[in-house]
């Protein structure tokens, strides 16, 4: 998978701006705010059809322009691939594969498999159990379209359980055969969802561990433990036992969209016993694994995005991050930095093809 160009029109603070790339590395070099972050967004836009950092579509229109539009032509497989993402204010969004637009949005996901690596990443260590889910999912679903189907629909009945939960308060009433129907469809839904979960994790988990051991040399034991209610027994018994406390709440206070991935470091929660040196690894090589996963399901090497990657790390491990990329099992890199000399004398230990952008100049 090869990004060959990058066309961007009234994206964040870009009036218009393209860039024709090297197939190995590339990198943006500048100040902080000069953009070289949003070019890297733009590139994780054209793979998933939204931003990395801002959910908010409307937001990543320029301000005083009222439309954005990212094109970018990619090869795959040897065949010229022409994806554009469009936002015209008031409007919904449009994704264009080679001129013509998907009905559904989750049809893309997967087509152009990327992973971000960003400080924003540190979300997943200090954020809720609902950033780290979307992690599993993200992964997941480049490479299951049924899993992705599943858990749109699992979110969807979630919803509707908790409307009808509401309804029941509101108008002091209770129907056990409608909400039976709900508890039935999660019931199904959140099976197939949780063992596929267990599935990816027991593949997953020891990549993981391979690549922080690199990243580490050795020298931190870490694991990442999957917490789920279904645990305990089929979700439609937990949905059963758990009735009088949804009624009270009004809302679904079990299943498998509670479910959470614990980050370990020598048996403690990194977030409380890492530094930010050790968190930092911790999550480089959770994203690499992510990387092998995605590779080792679809035969495509990925387009690895590195937003700040040299920021917060030793230069040990940076060295061993650049040993990792030094090798033929990677594809395309993206690399963004505020020290021109340092990426430079980094990528040039790399025995590749490489071109430098400096963005604001």
């Amino acid at each position: 998978m090869i990004l060959k160009s990058l066309s961007l029109i009234n994206y964040k603070n870009f009036e218009t701006e393209s860039f024709e790339f090297d197939d190995k590395i590339n990198c943006f070099v500048g100040q902080n705010g000069v953009g070289k972050t949003n070019i890297l967004d733009a590139i994780y836009h054209l793979s998933f059809g939204k931003s990395y950092f801002n959910p908010i579509a409307s937001q990543n229109i320029k301000h005083d322009a009222d439309f954005f539009v990212v094109q970018g032509d990619f090869l795959k497989d040897e065949n010229p691939e022409k994806i554009v993402v469009s936002l015209k204010s008031g409007q919904k969004k449009v994704i264009k594969r080679n001129a013509k637009a998907y009905d559904k949005f989750s049809d893309h996901i997967g087509f152009i498999p990327l992973v971000m690596i960003s400080p924003a990443d540190r979300d997943l260590i200090i954020e809720g159990s609902e950033t780290r889910r979307k992690f599993m999912d993200s992964v997941i679903s480049q490479s299951d379209k049924a899993y992705l189907n599943d858990l749109i629909n699992y979110n969807k009945t979630v919803a509707q359980r908790n409307a009808l939960l509401k309804f029941f308060a509101l108008n002091n009433t209770y129907n056990a055969t409608t909400l039976d129907v709900y508890n039935s469809q999660l019931n199904d839904l959140g099976a197939s969802i949780f063992e596929k979960r267990k599935a990816f994790l027991d593949v997953f988990i020891p990549i993981f561990k391979a690549r922080h051991k690199i990243i580490s040399n050795n020298q931190e034991p870490v694991d990442l433990n999957y917490k789920s209610d279904l645990f305990k027994g089929p979700l439609k018994e937990l949905l059963e036992h758990s009735l009088n406390k949804d009624r009270a709440v009004q809302y679904t206070s079990t299943g498998i969209h509670k479910d959470d991935l614990l980050f370990e470091i020598d048996g403690h929660p990194i977030k409380k016993f890492g530094s930010q040196g050790q968190q930092k690894s911790f999550l480089i090589a959770l994203k690499l694994a992510q990387f092998d996963f995605i590779k080792g399901l679809s035969g495509v090497n990925p387009i690895l995005l590195l937003d700040d990657i040299f920021d917060k790390l030793d230069e040990q491990r940076v060295g061993q991050i650049i040993k990792l990329v030094n090798d033929s099992n990677f594809g395309q890199l993206f690399i963004s930095d505020t020290h021109a000399d340092r990426t430079e004398h980094a990528i040039k230990q790399v025995h590749q093809s490489y071109q430098i952008f400096n963005i604001g100049a």
